[in-house]
């Protein structure tokens, strides 16, 4: 399917989608949104990656919303974009494929929203910047404080919305905010390394697992624990999980179930 403002490809069960306004700074819009959606969509149905990587076009991750949709706009349609974007990042946690942000440069306001909402994220070390700026320009960064916060805790956040600072991708690794940091030159080559890692594995089991960390991060500990119990018991009939055994086993690889 043609796009207007993304790319999207797939190779070796493999997706590659990119941010491709580079003359806005991958500006996030309404349309751009909507057609991430339908990207995500189309991918959660035919299960043909296995994984989906994020990057952008130019020298900028992502730059936020794009101001234009927003300044003097009237209110319902300010709501309407953001209620596009909470869609979309809702969409994200449910979608069986990991997403990792590979982030090349700087993700500020809804770009550090959009790599916190990512599964995972790659950054390179002397270019990936994150900032959540809404301070700078009177406007808090209320939708991307919800990946943030819960990708780094209380105090961070506050920090990074009080003071609107970038962090470098050292301190982003520190924080809980980026997984790996490599040099910039390796970007592409280890999110791709990463991506190929995961994709060996069955799209029903990385789903699972997505789907159980999600569920019970959000559950007091007793529950939490009913609800393992439950998918464990549920996944030991999975034709993967009696193929992964078997395979063990047998001292052979396993040939997953794939739709």
């Amino acid at each position: 399917m043609a796009y207007k403002y993304i790319l999207y490809e797939e190779r070796e069960r493999i997706g590659l989608l990119t941010l491709n306004r580079p003359d806005k700074r991958n500006a996030l819009g309404r349309e751009a949104e909507e057609e991430m959606i339908s990207c995500f969509t189309g991918a959660a149905e035919k299960e043909s990656a296995k994984v989906i990587i994020i990057k952008g076009a130019g020298p900028v991750f992502c730059s936020g919303h794009d101001k234009a949709e927003i300044l003097g706009q009237k209110l319902n349609s300010v709501r309407g974009l953001f209620q596009t974007c909470a869609n979309l990042y809702l969409l994200m946690r449910s979608i069986p494929q990991p997403i990792i942000a590979q982030v090349h440069g700087i993700a500020m306001a809804g770009g550090c929203h959009l790599a916190a909402g990512c599964d995972l994220v790659v950054a390179a070390e002397k270019g990936a910047q994150f900032a959540m700026t809404g301070a700078k320009i009177g406007y808090n960064c209320s939708t991307p404080t919800v990946a943030v916060s819960r990708a780094i805790g209380q105090k961070r956040t506050l920090e990074m919305l009080f003071t609107g600072r970038f962090v470098n991708a050292r301190e982003a690794l520190e924080w809980g905010l980026v997984n790996r940091v490599v040099p910039d030159d390796k970007l592409e080559e280890e999110t791709w390394n990463l991506a190929k890692e995961i994709a060996q594995y069955s799209i029903k089991v990385l789903g699972i697992g997505k789907q159980v960390y999600y569920e019970q991060i959000e559950m007091a500990e007793a529950q939490a624990y009913h609800y393992a119990k439950e998918m464990m018991a549920s996944q030991a009939l999975m034709p993967d999980a009696i193929e992964g055994m078997a395979a063990m086993n047998e001292k052979r690889e396993p040939v997953w179930v794939e739709k």
